[in-house]
């Protein structure tokens, strides 16, 4: 195994604007700070936190309402092999003669020269030399007799590989106008940064609420979406889910009803994604129902330690944040990041981020002993 393999300062991921890349070796200070063996990642994404626990001889239960995110967790948390296992298998996708299917006739566009907007009026996600060979690859995968971790392996590969040949500034509710450079690049799956696990790990596909009344864990984090608290944002916001539709349809390959000029999947609108953690409503006692979805769910927690991420940026206002923590437990540690300085820092007291939480781009690390 290769020291990337094993270092779990090391993770892979896709271009998320939740990721926690970043933040990885403070979360891992933070949990080693406390004596624990079981850790629950409630809202797993990109599984880059759960990879890092994994990795550091935790046993993770990793869970996602995404299916994508349900697939890096069984290709990343639940491998059993070396990553030589798959070489075959990457090595077949890769050869595959590109056809023109359903994702080139959606998301596939010519060079243009050099623009992105195509006869239908729309710009398009990657050239067409790149989604004829996913197309090929995609109903590959769907005819071969793979297990279920081969089969996250190998969708997984997939969905890196079209991320480093993307023509989006990272998420997918819209496209570039003028091709990004790396989407002229051919398409090529390499095998992921897969590793062997020291524990069993377990991954799961379901609303957080769904989850916590049948698992109890010695520690949870938490990194929920972040409803804005720009009070001028408008009721049709877009929403996670729809983010990183793309990613949906590729594991689903289910050919959904689109709509929208970035041919969105329907059942990512507003009204059928919204994550109860985005509301911008209050409630009829004047609460933020974003608040609180938190303060349930920190409730709801079986474990004695949770480490709450949360934004600046978020719908919860710091006060508000801070009476719910009090009402579960007790505040041990707060740790803060400042994305604008690049700078991370340990509050010499749990109240100090009340006032830091004023200042934009601030992101916070909670640790709270439930009582």
């Amino acid at each position: 195994m290769t020291h990337s393999q094993n270092d779990p300062q090391i993770t892979e991921g896709i271009k998320y604007a939740g990721s926690k890349r970043l933040l990885i070796p403070h979360i891992l200070e933070m949990v080693r700070s406390v004596n624990v063996s079981h850790v629950l990642d409630g809202f797993s994404g990109t599984s880059r936190v759960s990879q890092a626990l994994a990795k550091s001889g935790y046993q993770v239960t990793a869970n996602d309402i995404s299916i994508w995110s349900e697939t890096f967790g069984l290709c990343y948390l639940c491998n059993d092999k070396p990553p030589q296992a798959y070489e075959g298998l990457i090595s077949h996708l890769n050869h595959l003669k590109p056809i023109s299917g359903w994702f080139t006739e959606h998301y596939g566009g010519h060079e243009n020269g050099g623009v992105s907007v195509q006869s239908d009026g729309c710009k398009k996600p990657w050239q067409i030399h790149n989604t004829q060979k996913l197309d090929a690859i995609r109903s590959e995968i769907d005819r071969l007799n793979l297990t279920p971790i081969e089969r996250a392996v190998a969708l997984t590969s997939l969905i890196l590989a079209l991320d480093a040949v993307d023509n989006t500034l990272g998420h997918q509710a819209a496209y570039l106008y003028r091709w990004a450079p790396r989407s002229y690049h051919p398409l090529t799956l390499r095998i992921p940064q897969t590793f062997v696990a020291v524990k069993e790990n377990f991954v799961s596909r379901a609303n957080i609420f769904d989850v916590l009344p049948h698992t109890v864990v010695d520690l949870a984090y938490f990194d929920p979406p972040y409803g804005s608290n720009n009070v001028k944002m408008p009721s049709s916001r877009i929403r996670y889910a729809a983010y990183y539709h793309l990613w949906t349809t590729i594991c689903l390959n289910d050919f959904p009803p689109l709509f929208g000029k970035a041919k969105r999947r329907q059942d990512t609108s507003d009204l059928a994604s919204a994550s109860i953690f985005e509301n911008f409503r209050q409630n009829p006692s004047g609460h933020f129902i974003a608040v609180e979805a938190i303060r349930n769910l920190l409730q709801n927690t079986r474990a004695k330690w949770i480490i709450l991420s949360y934004s600046s940026g978020g719908r919860a206002t710091a006060e508000e944040l801070n009476d719910v923590m009090k009402e579960v437990g007790v505040l041990r540690k707060v740790k803060e990041i400042s994305y604008r300085k690049h700078a991370m820092a340990e509050m010499t007291s749990t109240g100090n981020w009340l006032h830091d939480a004023q200042t934009p781009n601030r992101e916070f690390l909670f640790l709270l002993e439930k009582e």
